[in-house]
C-alpha cells in the first residue's frame, strides 16, 4: 500500500506520541494534528488495513513493525530538515512547517545521500 503525505504524518504523530506519552489513542492523535475525531478514526481504519498499526480492546493505537519503520523515516526525515533549516538561520516555526513538507517529496535514497554528505563535512 502506497501512503499519501497525511498517512505519513499520521504515523509520525503516532510514534512521536509514543515516545512522549507511552500509550496513544485516536483522540491524542487528534490533538496533536489539530484535526477532528472522524479524520483520525478514517486514518486508523486505513492504517490498520494497510497494515501499519493495530488497536487493542482498550483502544490504544500500536505501530506494527512496518508502521514504526515508516514512521521513523518520516521523523528522522522532519528531524534532519528541521535542524539544517534552523541552522541556516530560519525561524524555528517556519522550519517546522517546511520540514514536514520536505520529509514527504524527498526519495529515502536521496535522503540517505544528503545525510550522509552532510556527516562528511561535519
Amino acid at each position: 500500500m502506497k501512503l499519501h503525505a497525511s498517512g505519513e504524518d499520521y504515523l509520525e504523530a503516532i510514534l512521536v506520541l509514543h515516545k512522549k506519552m507511552g500509550m496513544v489513542r485516536s483522540v491524542d492523535v487528534a490533538r496533536h494534528l489539530e484535526v477532528t475525531k472522524p479524520s483520525v478514526c478514517h486514518a486508523v481504519a486505513t492504517l490498520r488495513d494497510g497494515g501499519f498499526l493495530t488497536m487493542d480492546s482498550d483502544y490504544f493505537l500500536h505501530l506494527t513493525d512496518v508502521g514504526r519503520e515508516v514512521a521513523e523515516q518520516i521523523y528522522e526525515k522532519h528531524r534532519f530538515f528541521t535542524d539544517r533549516l534552523i541552522e541556516a538561520g530560519a525561524d524555528p516555526e517556519t522550519a517546522e512547517r517546511d520540514a514536514c513538507r520536505m520529509e514527504h517529496v524527498i526519495s529515502q535514497e536521496s535522503f540517505e545521500h544528503l545525510k550522509n554528505a552532510y556527516k562528511t563535512k561535519e
